[in-house]
């Protein structure tokens, strides 16, 4: 496509330090903050603490949806834009499960994370953990998804002429859905589930682990809008490609900075981020009224500057992960950002210009605004003068991310995606 075009390599890079490297100089920025997430932490029986990401904006959410609008937006009989040939295809490419043996853990493990010291090592502890939340996140709304899309069967029940008949007005009531969809939902919470199991025992190599049961009961949801969940959620598989193929790649190039063996995983683990994103891709294929209008238009480009921005700030707050394996934080999230974008045109009517030299500014300025707010959110004043000082950075925040948003956008959009996908996958 025309927006393809080369990004220059990786380069500015900090050596890693590993081994026994102490950490007693000066304040570091690369430092995290972890708050309990139930009493059991405090038990000493136990080699491993139950840990729980802080509430912030920028961490990963837990979300729900309005499940009965999903369950008539694919009703076979209600939506007839639904190819269920697309989806059979798609249900048996899931069903094949090439990572089911993927995910084997050796002895390396603990070796390296016992190897990693100091900052870098406390930065690695927050990787695992944040990226096994957003993993359990997704977990937990397909299989919720997978459950509300199933077709009431009534094997069993004959026996009972009356329960029979109160079933069948129930099943009325809810109305037939999609029992291909739901497999493929419940198929990708198994990989989901997966995911957050490898990075959580990959905790425990730091003597630490998620209580993912406590995470399901405490954890707040964000309710999103059906059509809300699937550019949000299309973005992020997307976007979780890029990354840790990009990563799986640099560190291939570069093994010296292969310094916990999770990454070498990452090629195949990125081509299920890959087949869910696909499988996002058909389902809006199948609501075309969230594509073919000025309003789909708006949204995709507000949710694309979403994700984008919020990678950016992460990112940029965490600089020393990047460095610990060799990459430039900026020129990382860049690539990311742009592979994704050209991705994502395929498939959004409209896209924002990432290319565009003004983008990156807009979002490195928004890097220094938000360093604003931490050191304000970090100081010694009282609540009252916190709020207070806060207004006119987040004023200034707020004016970034409109002018970005307010850029000419990218037209774009092609309903024809079976024909290219395979081709970005390797």
């Amino acid at each position: 496509m025309a927006l393809v075009k080369p990004i220059t390599n990786f380069s500015n890079v900090v050596t890693p330090k590993f081994g026994n490297t102490r950490s007693t100089s000066s304040k570091s920025s690369t430092m995290i903050r972890m708050s309990s997430s139930s009493s059991s932490s405090t038990k000493t029986k136990k080699p491993t603490t139950k840990k729980a990401i802080k509430e912030t904006l920028l961490a990963p959410r837990f979300y729900t949806t309005d499940f009965d609008e999903m369950e008539t937006l694919f009703n076979t009989e209600i939506n007839n834009n639904l190819n269920q040939v697309e989806f059979e295809a798609l249900l048996q490419e899931f069903k094949t499960d090439y990572n089911q043996t993927h995910f084997v853990r050796s002895k390396e493990f603990k070796v390296a994370a016992d190897n990693l010291q100091g900052p870098l090592r406390q930065i690695f502890v927050e990787f695992l953990e944040r990226s096994c939340t957003a993993e359990f996140s997704g977990f937990l709304l397909y299989k919720e998804l997978g459950r509300r899309l199933k077709v009431i069967t009534f094997s069993g029940i004959f026996n009972s002429f009356f329960f029979f008949c109160s079933i069948l007005i129930k099943c009325f009531m809810l109305q037939k859905t999609n029992p291909v969809v739901a497999e493929i939902f419940s198929l990708m919470s198994r990989d989901e589930a997966r995911h957050a199991g490898f990075l959580n025992k990959g905790l425990s190599d730091f003597n630490l682990a998620l209580d993912l049961g406590f995470l399901t009961k405490a954890r707040k949801y964000t309710f999103f809008k059906p059509k809300f969940i699937f550019y949000a959620t299309y973005l992020s598989e997307k976007i979780g490609y890029w990354r840790y193929i990009t990563i799986y790649r640099h560190l291939k190039a570069n093994p010296e900075y292969q310094c916990y063996p999770i990454f070498k995983y990452f090629e195949n683990w990125c081509q299920d981020e890959n087949r869910h994103g696909d499988f996002f891709s058909a389902l809006m294929k199948a609501q075309p009224q969230f594509l073919n209008d000025w309003k789909a238009k708006l949204w995709s480009r507000f949710f694309c500057l979403s994700v984008y921005v919020t990678m950016y700030l992460n990112d940029c707050q965490r600089t020393a992960f990047y460095e610990g394996i060799g990459l430039n934080t900026k020129e990382f999230d860049m690539h990311v950002i742009i592979e994704t974008n050209r991705t994502t045109a395929r498939i959004f009517p409209a896209v924002l210009d990432v290319e565009n030299p003004e983008f990156k500014r807009k979002l490195d300025r928004m890097v220094e605004i938000n360093q604003k707010l931490i050191a304000v959110g970090e100081s010694d004043d009282i609540p009252l003068v916190k709020n207070v000082k806060r207004i006119p950075i987040i004023a200034a925040l707020a004016s970034e991310l409109l002018a970005a948003y307010l850029m000419p956008p990218i037209e774009s959009g092609s309903v024809d995606f079976a024909e290219f996908e395979p081709q970005v996958v390797y």
